[in-house]
């Protein structure tokens, strides 16, 4: 990781070689056009990019029209993605298949932190595992797999305004990153699991036209 080899270069009496910026200054307004380009790129489908904490930093038109009414200033912004879809303010009473996302996302996160020792990835592990489930939470029937893919991927059932939504997620990084912020950034793409998530979610950016 490049901040890693930066603090090794430090600890060696070095100045470090990889630069760091923040997304919302001037001198990393080529790194921003390049994300939104991508975000843009994935509509109809929701995509969004998160740092290293997952804190979302930027999302396209659609990410919105899914959270909907949640009380992001209740989820202590900036949103982190983890905290979203599992605080009970959140998207928490809308996952339909709740037990199995958030043992799925758990799962994930504790390899995360196996493999970078991060200490603030940990105590954002202690806070969601504290989380109350919603009251109907994986209720019988709730759930039956992610359409075509069922059995092959831990799918996201989201009841939505317009109708019952399901999803995969897929994660994508920069290849070849020179750039301490750029190397940290993941951009998570919700993709549609059966035609009827296909159909609502084109339905939602023909709208946004």
């Amino acid at each position: 990781m490049l901040p890693t080899r930066n603090a090794m270069l430090i600890a060696g009496g070095f100045a470090p070689i990889y630069a760091e910026h923040d997304l919302g200054t001037d001198q990393s307004a080529a790194i921003r056009a390049a994300v939104d380009l991508i975000l843009a790129a994935h509509e109809p489908y929701p995509a969004l990019a998160m740092d290293r904490h997952w804190y979302m930093v930027a999302a396209n038109r659609i990410v919105p029209l899914l959270i909907g009414r949640v009380d992001l200033e209740s989820l202590w912004p900036p949103v982190n993605i983890l905290r979203l879809s599992l605080h009970p303010n959140g998207l928490a009473p809308r996952v339909v298949n709740y037990v199995e996302w958030r043992d799925h996302l758990l799962d994930r996160w504790r390899r995360q932190i196996a493999v970078t020792a991060d200490a603030k990835l940990r105590g954002l592990y202690d806070e969601a595992s504290r989380y109350r489930a919603p009251e109907n939470a994986d209720e019988p029937g709730a759930a039956d797999g992610a359409g075509d893919l069922s059995g092959l991927v831990v799918p996201l059932v989201l009841q939505s305004d317009a109708g019952e939504l399901r999803f995969v997620s897929t994660t994508t990084v920069f290849g070849t990153p020179v750039e301490v912020t750029l190397s940290e950034l993941a951009i998570a793409t919700l993709l549609p699991a059966d035609a009827q998530t296909t159909a609502i979610l084109r339905g939602l950016a023909a709208d946004l036209r």
